[in-house]
């Protein structure tokens, strides 16, 4: 008997959540109060980016000097100036490159008119990816902007560059696919060479923005705010910036 009478308050209690609460969830979700739940929303205050700082200073992007998709040496020197967004990618790559090149050419569509925008592409397979593979992968994803240049170079460098410099990981790994693994992670730069990223709704920088999850899939199966349309805001938002 007390096992039964136990059936019948576990079935109350179950009613009567159901009468309360379902409804409320439901009325939560016709107005659309319920969002995701990555603690990354919508800037609709208009706040300044936040600067990424490292031992109390601004981390700044460290030098380089690479070659182009044209064999041109470009400098971080070549970027002042300019608000622009660094990845590590590689030309061969199976799985997320495709779908982080197709959001920064996106990106290069939607900030055509702003010359003083940029993309940085460091390669990560520098071996293969010569001048020649870089001009040819440039060719077949639309690559278009004078000042998005895909660098290749010293594989020591390159690796130095993504691991400590931006620190946005990097590594040949020959057991997975493709032989490297990396981040899928874009940095967004000011004109003064500054990493620059929103903030989440605790007040700390996201630092990077994903950019292997494309922009009309929405949120991911975790609930994550899809970042390439927030990216878009930020990058306007340094575009705009009048406090140089």
């Amino acid at each position: 008997m007390g096992k039964k009478y136990s059936y019948i308050w576990v079935g109350l209690i179950i009613l009567i959540f159901g009468i309360i609460f379902v409804p409320k969830i439901v009325e939560r979700l016709q107005k659309g109060d319920v969002v995701e739940h990555d603690r990354i929303s919508r800037d609709s205050e208009n706040k300044p980016l936040s600067y990424i700082e490292l031992g109390g200073e601004k981390r700044k992007v460290p030098a380089f000097a690479l070659l182009n998709q044209d064999s041109l040496l470009i400098t971080d020197q070549d970027y002042l100036g300019k608000v622009y967004i660094a990845e590590f990618f590689f030309t061969t790559c199976p799985t997320i490159c495709p779908v982080m090149n197709k959001n920064l050419v996106q990106l290069q569509e939607e900030f055509r008119e702003f010359e003083d925008f940029g993309v940085a592409s460091f390669t990560i397979n520098p071996v293969y990816d010569t001048p020649g593979v870089l001009k040819a992968y440039a060719e077949k994803y639309g690559i278009t902007d004078m000042d998005w240049h895909l660098l290749t170079g010293d594989a020591v460098v390159i690796y130095e560059l993504a691991n400590s410099g931006f620190n946005i990981y990097a590594q040949q790994m020959p057991e997975v696919a493709g032989g490297f693994e990396h981040s899928g992670l874009f940095a967004l730069i000011d004109r003064d060479g500054y990493i620059r990223s929103r903030e989440d709704d605790y007040g700390n920088p996201i630092v990077y923005y994903r950019g292997s999850i494309p922009e009309d899939r929405g949120a991911d199966d975790a609930g994550e705010t899809e970042q390439i349309s927030l990216l878009k805001e930020d990058i306007l938002k340094l575009l705009e910036e009048n406090d140089r």
